[in-house]
């Protein structure tokens, strides 16, 4: 039942209903799919879509910089930025399947970076900025990226020592954020950006297509590497709507504790 006191609705107003409900195939139900029946892909779930409804002035990234300076890029902004990015990566001959390793901080370019990979149907591979030369060597090594984006500054700490070693990298592309020129045959990623089209149509994307490659910590020997397919986005649509509901019907249990009725 709806909690007057709540001034939005819920995305799920009768929790106990919707476990009871639920269903994969219901939950696969609720997405979008890539218009005219050519598969799924995450970014279109996360993105495209909202950007082709009535939620194309709604903020979608906040980023908070540490100096307080607040950026917000709403989805139709997200929708032509990650498809700018999505044609740099065709224009440097990536293909579905190839990685595309990301290191930077929870900058809006890492988002761009991240969805517009997989609208290429590309393979986002994160890797953690606090990582040393080596962890970022092995796995650079496992996963094979063919392009690396990070921040100037990362790079030069991070990569500049061991980028002889990452031999599987042809592509540089990085964020300016500090003075100085970029090293040789890097790519300054918003001139990249702002000389691309900003319209992309994401190719057929089958449900089991690689999307994501992820690293456990390699605490107990070498890092070991996880592919998430696209079909994963069905998982993280529910269970976000679920774990919105817990919160919503934890802080209505919370009220009537304090307010008895």
């Amino acid at each position: 039942m709806r909690d007057a006191s709540v001034a939005v609705a819920p995305n799920m107003p009768d929790y106990e209903r919707a476990k009871k409900d639920f269903s994969w195939a219901r939950a696969r139900a609720m997405l979008a799919g890539l218009p005219f029946g050519r598969g799924l892909n995450i970014a279109h779930e996360a993105v495209d879509r909202h950007a082709a409804s009535a939620l194309a002035t709604h903020v979608a990234l906040r980023a908070i910089a540490l100096d307080g300076t607040r950026r917000d890029v709403t989805f139709g902004e997200l929708a032509r930025q990650t498809s700018r990015f999505a044609n740099v990566l065709a224009h440097l001959g990536v293909a579905a399947g190839d990685r595309v390793c990301v290191m930077a901080d929870r900058i809006p370019e890492l988002v761009i970076a991240a969805i517009g990979t997989l609208k290429t149907r590309g393979v986002f591979m994160p890797l953690f900025g606090a990582f040393g030369p080596e962890p970022i060597r092995a796995r650079v090594e496992i996963g094979g990226p063919r392009v690396l984006v990070t921040t100037q500054s990362l790079y030069r700490r991070k990569v500049a020592a061991v980028r002889e070693r990452l031999a599987s990298i042809e592509h540089v592309v990085l964020v300016r954020d500090e003075e100085g020129p970029l090293p040789a045959g890097a790519i300054d990623f918003h001139e990249a950006l702002a000389a691309a089209d900003d319209a992309f149509t994401i190719p057929p994307t089958a449900a089991d297509d690689p999307a994501l490659l992820h690293f456990t910590s390699g605490t107990t020997g070498t890092p070991k590497g996880a592919i998430h397919v696209h079909e994963a986005v069905v998982a993280h649509h529910a269970t976000g709507l679920l774990a919105r509901a817990e919160v919503h019907a934890a802080g209505r249990q919370r009220r009537r504790r304090a307010f008895p009725i």
